[in-house]
């Protein structure tokens, strides 16, 4: 049997997927290409913008219509408001949270689907002694020993039981939930081995949950509070992907810079984490790039700045979120900071690590945002030249504080400043895209670029370049171009030989 998996959103739920990827597989399904193939069809849901969640709620109707011709089994997970929860209970087979995911074998058998015995499959080269007293795994074999079942017998594709045939054509009913739901600071799920889609980039999660309380943000409602992972389990992942070859390592967080406050006294910093990462780069000798993703502004600090600068795998670009450049909307915002502190990061940047880039968030048309205190936003881009911005039009999220307050600007308006806000970055963009042509820039090769006979790749400061070659075995490893020319948000380059770089560097 099959299953098709959807994951929306940040990259914190595409790590999720692969730890989801990880427990269904151990249970006998296998990838489908398409959702059509498959028997057990999964989102990990996003709820940041009303977008995705519309799209949760229109695949789950097709799901449910196509019960009628054939055999599916639902379920939804990843960052759901409680008014969404309530609803998809009603609509979804299977609903469970991130950390209630070493219980979802048991929750499949209880709709009555039945799996193998193989248990939960986990990276032997960071799996501390056991997932935990909870373990499904663990579950699964002293039932074994009970009932007498052996492994052999059990490892056939799972199949649906009869009750769980008439529900799955019914779609009536709660879904099923976790039996033991746990609590917002068990990290249990960390210790299941991800399922990477990635042979040479993979992400590694430091941290769940926000304590900021953006008004304009619900992580806080859908992830809980921050908590923090063991350094040692971050390490010991680390190693194991260097040691197999991996170019490219990103840190999540909500917000990875306040890494460790939550277990002050049993854990390091931020910076004590990215400095034991440099470590492990010079003590291999491996080649890699490791970037972090997200900071906040209040919590990043000079050691962090300074460390980033001090080791070769610490990539040489930072993302930090700004969200608006007016001191009274931080403030609506409740981001605990102004802009002369956001400046004063960004200045010791610039000094630090000047090779870096400076990518950012920004939201246009928060409640209550005037023409000025948007035109500060806009006059910050111009001051700051960032690399890349994400500026997106702000959208209550119900749950969220500000979702109290009028949405009082239009969303013709809305449009207009991020318009205005492209533009702008746009031109600090091309400006620094044009100062590299004819210098020689290391990239990773990530994959086929959308023009036939070319490749994409990135540079260190993640911007992207396209160079002519039909050579994928290039794809995942480091290469030197000369960037010949430029767009406004992109690059494009020729290969440089090998004898070339060694002549260069001398």
């Amino acid at each position: 049997m099959k299953y098709f998996l959807i994951q929306l959103g940040c990259q914190m739920n595409q790590s999720d997927g692969e730890r989801i990827r990880t427990v269904i597989e151990s249970l006998g399904y296998t990838a489908g290409e398409t959702e059509e193939d498959a028997d057990l069809l999964g989102i990990v849901a996003c709820s940041v913008r009303q977008k995705a969640i519309d799209k949760v709620y229109s695949k789950i109707e097709k799901w449910n219509r196509q019960k009628n011709e054939r055999n599916l089994l639902t379920f939804v997970s990843g960052c759901i408001l409680p008014a969404d929860r309530e609803k998809f209970l009603d609509r979804f087979d299977l609903l469970f949270s991130i950390n209630d995911l070493p219980q979802l074998p048991d929750m499949i058998r209880q709709y009555g689907v039945v799996t193998p015995v193989s248990g939960i499959a986990r990276n032997p080269e960071y799996d501390p002694a056991s997932v935990a007293a909870h373990s499904v795994g663990e579950q699964q074999k002293q039932e074994s020993q009970k009932t007498g079942t052996s492994d052999a017998a059990t490892t056939a594709a799972p199949v649906l039981s009869v009750a769980a045939l008439k529900r799955s054509r019914g779609g009536k009913g709660k879904a099923l939930t976790a039996p033991r739901p746990a609590d917002d600071r068990d990290t249990s799920y960390w210790h299941i081995g991800p399922s990477y889609q990635s042979s040479f980039e993979a992400y590694i999660p430091i941290q769940n949950g926000c304590d900021k309380f953006c008004t304009f943000c619900a992580v806080p409602y859908t992830r809980g509070r921050e908590v923090s992972r063991s350094s040692e389990d971050i390490f010991s992942e680390v190693r194991a992907l260097v040691s197999k070859g991996y170019r490219s390592i990103t840190l999540l967080g909500q917000n990875v810079n306040s890494y460790g406050l939550d277990r002050k006294g049993e854990e390091i910093t931020f910076a004590e984490l990215l400095r034991g990462i440099g470590e492990i780069g010079r003590e291999t000798g491996a080649d890699f790039w490791t970037y972090f993703t997200s900071p906040h502004p209040r919590d990043m600090t000079d050691e962090v700045i300074d460390t980033i600068a001090s080791y070769p795998v610490l990539a040489k670009m930072i993302h930090l979120p700004v969200q608006s450049g007016d001191d009274k909307v931080l403030i609506r915002m409740n981001r605990n900071h102004g802009v002369a502190r956001y400046r004063k990061i960004v200045e010791k940047i610039r000094s630090t690590i000047p090779q870096a880039t400076l990518f950012t968030d920004i939201i246009v048309g928060f409640t209550g945002e005037t023409e000025e205190q948007f035109e500060n936003t806009r006059k910050i881009m111009e001051e700051f030249r960032y690399n890349m911005a994400f500026i997106a039009m702000y959208s209550p999220r119900p749950g969220a504080a500000s979702a109290r307050w009028d949405d009082d600007i239009s969303v013709d308006e809305k449009k207009r400043r991020m318009h205005l806000l492209q533009e702008e970055l746009k031109k600090s963009s091309y400006a620094y895209n044009k100062s590299l042509i004819g210098t020689v820039v290391r990239v990773l090769v990530d994959g086929k670029d959308r023009k036939a006979g070319y490749l994409s790749a990135r540079t260190e400061g993640k911007l992207t370049v396209r160079f002519s070659s039909d050579d994928e075995s290039l794809i995942g490893s480091f290469v030197h171009l000369e960037i010949t020319s430029c767009r406004e948000l992109s690059l494009e380059g020729s290969i440089v030989s090998p004898e070339r770089v060694v002549n260069l560097a001398s």
